[in-house]
């Protein structure tokens, strides 16, 4: 991680946002998905759809990581 690879950074910006705002939302959804799998156990699909979330959660950083491999020294 030593590598500075500000053109990969810069290409990847636009598509971070993006998936900055899909973390939103995936933040949300695991906030309800979590209220209601603690009032009702037994809505087990919303354990998963939490998990989902935090998948959407940490999407932006995924993306910014991709983008700066892509790119060569």
């Amino acid at each position: 991680m030593g590598d500075c690879r500000p053109l990969g950074f810069l290409i990847g910006l636009p598509f971070a946002i993006v998936a900055l705002a899909l973390s939103l939302v995936g933040a949300v959804v695991w906030l309800i998905g979590s209220i209601l799998s603690c009032i009702c156990p037994c809505l087990i699909c919303c354990a998963g759809i939490a998990n989902l979330a935090v998948d959407l959660i940490k999407l932006p950083i995924k993306v910014m990581n991709w983008f700066t491999e892509q790119i060569p020294c």
